[in-house]
């Protein structure tokens, strides 16, 4: 999933095109399915105007890994619908970020080795932080401020964050999809969850991290020189 326009970046690229480590944020994610799977098949999904760009990125680089490019659609609820209309019945999909490169080979092989006994798979993380439930309202002199939300306790030991990729099987998440987009979809798991397809769950990666902001991207240059990956 790669049709986002990163406004957080604060880049007039958008930030799965943007550099790491030498590379386009999006080749390397795409490279770690790749290594993991060497006959996977990769539906890339794209902002319209930039599938130009990206083929070009993809020669200059020497990219030359098979991919079906997809339009993206208004939300990414809608350009996930549109990738899954070139997925087959019968297969496992996994669904992942494009701006999550880190995540590695292993976790990736270890996940789909587990879809055999799965329906839908979502890795995660335990919370370290202490939790607050606050919300943004406005003060009498008309700035954004944050509030506590009374009442609300949070425990952090049962609060996880979810990454991706996700894995399903290929007719479940095709007709979960065949829902009505809600707000209230924020992840693949969530709209298999209005299916009642059942999740299962992995650990994550602490690195497997997704790239939103500057600070997400000197993260993860940190992160690529200390273990030297290419």
């Amino acid at each position: 999933m790669a049709a986002g326009h990163g406004s957080r970046m604060g880049s007039a690229l958008p930030k799965q095109f943007i550099e790491l480590g030498g590379k386009p944020i999006l080749q390397r994610t795409i490279e770690r399915f790749v290594h993991a799977c060497p006959d996977i098949r990769v539906v890339t999904v794209l902002p319209k105007d930039y599938m130009p760009r990206w083929k070009n990125l993809c020669s200059q680089n020497n990219f030359y890994y098979p991919q079906i490019l997809v339009e993206g659609g208004i939300t990414r609820f809608h350009s996930v619908r549109n990738a899954l209309r070139k997925v087959p019945d019968g297969a496992v999909v996994a669904i992942q970020d494009g701006v999550r490169p880190l995540v590695t080979p292993e976790l990736i092989a270890r996940m789909f080795g587990m879809m055999s006994s799965c329906r839908a798979l979502i890795p995660v993380l335990p919370s370290v932080d202490t939790l607050k439930a606050v919300r943004t309202v406005r003060n009498a002199a008309g700035e954004e401020v944050l509030e506590t939300i009374p009442d609300v306790v949070l425990d952090r030991s049962t609060v996880y964050r979810a990454q991706t990729p996700q894995m399903f099987l290929s007719e479940d998440i095709k007709d979960a999809y065949g829902l009505a987009f809600d707000t209230a979809f924020t992840d693949d798991a969530s709209v298999a969850a209005k299916k009642n397809i059942p999740l299962s769950y992995v650990e994550g990666e602490r690195y497997n991290i997704k790239i939103t902001t500057p600070d997400d991207l000197d993260f993860a240059e940190a992160i690529l020189s200390l273990k030297n990956w290419r």
